[in-house]
């Protein structure tokens, strides 16, 4: 008897895809499965993502296949399908234009390194885009940085001004080509142009110069990592005094000439953010100028990005054809640090880096691709077997987090130093790129600049301003003049309530729970300076559980620059008063500090955990005078090979936890190295006895973890391994940077649950 065939239903379905969707190549995706599965309809980008509508026999095939093979710079939040009537008599499926209109909803993609499909293109002598500079496709090449508005289409780009040849636009208008609807592409027809061309850019660098360079978010000051005497001349002129600067090299490969490289920094090193990596330096690398990162034991190491850094390698490499050379272990090595005179911000426009950067930079390379934004390099390290930002900016801005549930809009103001803002929408947390610390006139409008822009690319409305508590902050004064403004609420929240509320924002972590906040300094209750806090966290509330016991400040802020200061500290708390000159005076007026110390003038009290660090860095005579912040505790960590313990060298009484017999076992250590790892060692063990009996007696298991000191790799790694021992699991920032640079996730998550209806 013939088998009889049922004839497979006709369906159609109205699809929305929320999340990172425009500008990666979705609507192509969409149109390429489409054909695949013999389905038709329409598709189209608007205010809240992609819209599509698809009818067939194969439509659940459509749907797996629609998130399963995504795009790679995709990024899909949700998929929502609705049933609706056939339409008699459809044919083919279209790729309408973008739909204007409505309350924007999605988001623009961060900037992409050079794709593979790309760098093929760029090495190939018989391609027409070989050797172009700004060559990109949907896969890779700026974003953010180029965006003035959603949605992202190319008049809404710093690329409006550059209409496409005839070529460029039948890649443009083709569902098929890589570049369909690739909103920067560009080739030597009708693109940006380049003021030097990279065999002179790669001559005036061998020759000894320092270029400064124009990248996606900003100019580079760059010169021969090699060369001694360029290297101090950068560092002198642009006011850097000891902190590192960062290297590129062409490839992973000659990468691990200079660092250790294991397979997950190594994927680090090549993933598409493309930021750079802190990693650890081999004994047996290449020469390097001593003043590249003078005394530390890592290397921030990046790999190019732009087609134009590529092509810098490719002609010290003589220009070899095609990619193989990539995976070479040669290359110069080169210095890339931001262009920008001492604490200000990245110059981006062309007349504005010739006017800021003379007497800095000999050469000035641009072109005329507009950056809209600024967008420093993002800085990441491994710390507790992941990754973890020490500053998050290009590569990984504007991408949201996740929030644990949708929040009303607000936007938050961050702190003083290493500031970043964020604002929310929905269940999406937006955190800045980095601005850096608010000490001049041009970072305060970069503030303002960055602020403006990201509500207006967002769509946001705020309906609350969070801020630091402290007074004098301009962050704070900022949110404070921006409420009054709009009319809406500002929101103060505590410093160390916000480092620990960011790690529950991004862990999605509701209900109470306590958190260790060990960082440099926070105005804490009644005016009192904190920085190594145990708090119990729970939406709005925050109550403090225990705290770091207190070393006299001598100074003030000038305590925090000197650490020989916080030493005379310890010594006048350890009873050895009479010791701080003998021991001290080489460093500055070290009876005049002690007797500040014993008098309590000018010498405000702290339990800083940073300066806890400051004063085992000036007995130990690391850095005793620092040239940047963090820098003695930087150049401590350095030191450690292996974390060692002394044994009962600290006390718990009330709540606190007292180092001082620590710092005490300092004084009679053979030589420093032997000082860094009992110090680190021992003060992981001291926490973790200080502050398991506390969780235990309250039934808690978890721990959450932030503050600057957390992007101690050594520190960090003792505490999660010896609280792991105990049975308690912690919570490290991961999406964003544990210090200062993470305070406004925090601020805007506390502020959002303040203006929600009902018990926060």
């Amino acid at each position: 008897m013939p088998r009889i065939m049922a004839e497979t239903a006709v369906e159609r379905r109205r699809v929305r895809v929320r999340g990172q969707v425009q500008g990666v190549g979705f609507r192509p995706h969409v149109h390429a499965l489409a054909r695949r599965f013999a389905l038709t309809g329409w598709v189209l980008n608007d205010a809240a993502g992609v819209l599509l509508e698809v009818q067939g026999a194969a439509v659940p095939a459509f749907l797996a296949a629609l998130t399963d093979e995504a795009p790679p710079l995709a990024r899909i939040d949700a998929v929502e399908a609705l049933a609706l009537e056939p339409v008699p008599g459809e044919g083919g499926f279209a790729i309408r234009d973008s739909a204007d209109g409505g309350a924007v909803a999605t988001g623009v993609a961060p900037d992409a390194a050079v794709c593979p499909a790309c760098l093929a293109e760029l090495f190939d002598p018989a391609d027409r885009r070989y050797r172009y500079p700004f060559l990109n496709c949907t896969h890779c090449g700026p974003r953010y940085t180029i965006t003035r508005r959603l949605p992202y289409d190319r008049p809404q780009t710093s690329m409006a001004g550059f209409p496409l040849c005839a070529a460029c636009a039948a890649e443009y208008a083709d569902p098929g080509d890589r570049r369909f609807h690739a909103q920067p592409t560009a080739c030597p027809a009708c693109g940006p142009r380049l003021s030097h061309p990279p065999e002179a850019i790669l001559a005036h660098i061998a020759a000894g110069r320092i270029v400064a360079l124009k990248g996606l978010g900003g100019f580079h000051l760059v010169c021969d990592a090699a060369n001694g005497e360029t290297v101090e001349r950068l560092r002198r002129v642009k006011q850097r005094n000891g902190k590192p600067f960062a290297l590129m090299v062409a490839g992973a490969a000659a990468a691990a000439r200079y660092v250790h490289l294991d397979a997950a920094e190594r994927a680090l090193l090549e993933s598409t953010p493309r930021p750079v990596v802190l990693l650890r330096r081999r004994a047996d690398a290449p020469p390097l100028a001593p003043a590249v990162a003078p005394d530390l034991a890592w290397l921030g190491v990046m790999l190019p990005y732009t087609p134009l850094h590529y092509l810098l390698f490719h002609e010290a490499a003589g220009r070899p054809e095609g990619t193989a050379w990539l995976e070479r272990a040669e290359g110069p090595a080169l210095v890339m640090t931001s262009a920008n005179p001492g604490g200000e911000p990245l110059a981006i426009a062309n007349a504005e880096a010739h006017r800021r950067l003379a007497g800095i930079a000999d050469v000035v390379v641009d072109h005329d691709r507009d950056i809209v934004i600024r967008a420093d390099d993002s800085v990441v390290r491994m710390v507790a077997g992941a990754p973890a930002f020490l500053r998050r900016a290009r590569g990984y801005v504007p991408a949201p987090i996740r929030l644990a549930r949708p929040v009303p809009p607000v936007l938050a103001t961050g702190g003083h130093l290493k500031a970043t803002v964020c604002v929310t929408r929905g269940d999406e947390a937006f955190l800045s790129q980095h601005i850096g610390d608010l000490d001049t006139v041009a970072t305060l409008g970069f503030l303002e600049e960055t602020v403006d822009h990201l509500l207006h690319v967002l769509g946001v409305e705020p309906v609350a301003v969070a801020h630091d508590r402290h007074p004098d902050f301009h962050s704070t004064r900022f949110a404070q003049r921006l409420a009054d403004e709009r009319g809406i609420p500002a929101v103060p929240v505590l410093h160390h309530h916000a480092h620990v509320a960011a790690v529950l924002a991004e862990h999605r972590a509701e209900g109470p729970a306590a958190g260790l906040a060990l960082d440099g300094y926070g105005l804490g209750e009644g005016g009192e300076s904190w920085g190594g806090e145990l708090l119990l966290v729970d939406g709005v509330r925050v109550e403090r559980l225990g705290h770091l016991a207190r070393l006299a400040q001598p100074g003030g802020d000038a305590a925090a620059r000197q650490p020989w200061r916080m030493a005379a500290a310890a010594l006048v708390r350890m009873g050895r008063a009479d010791e701080v000159a003998a021991r001290l005076g080489a460093h500055g007026p070290a009876d005049g500090v002690r007797r500040m110390i014993e008098a309590g003038v000018r010498a405000p009290l702290t339990s800083s955990c940073g300066r806890w660090f400051d004063a085992a860095c000036g007995l130990l005579g690391v850095r005793p005078s620092a040239g940047y912040e963090g820098e003695a505790p930087m150049v401590l960590e350095s030191l450690v090979e292996t974390p060692r313990v002394a044994a009962g060298a600290w006390r718990v009484r009330g709540g606190e936890l007292d180092l001082t017999p620590l710092l005490d076992r300092l004084l009679d250590v053979r030589d420093a190295r032997e000082g860094a790892e009992l110090f680190h060692g021992t003060l992981a063990a001291a926490l973790v006895d200080w502050v398991v009996p506390v969780l235990r007696a309250r039934g808690m298991s978890r721990l959450v973890l932030s503050g600057g000191c957390l992007m101690n790799a050594v520190l960090a790694g003792e505490l999660v391994r010896r609280l792991a021992d105990a049975g308690v699991e912690a919570l490290l920032p991961r999406r964003a940077p544990a210090n200062d640079g993470g305070l406004s996730l925090g601020q805007a998550w506390v502020a959002a649950r303040h203006t929600l209806p009902g018990p926060a």
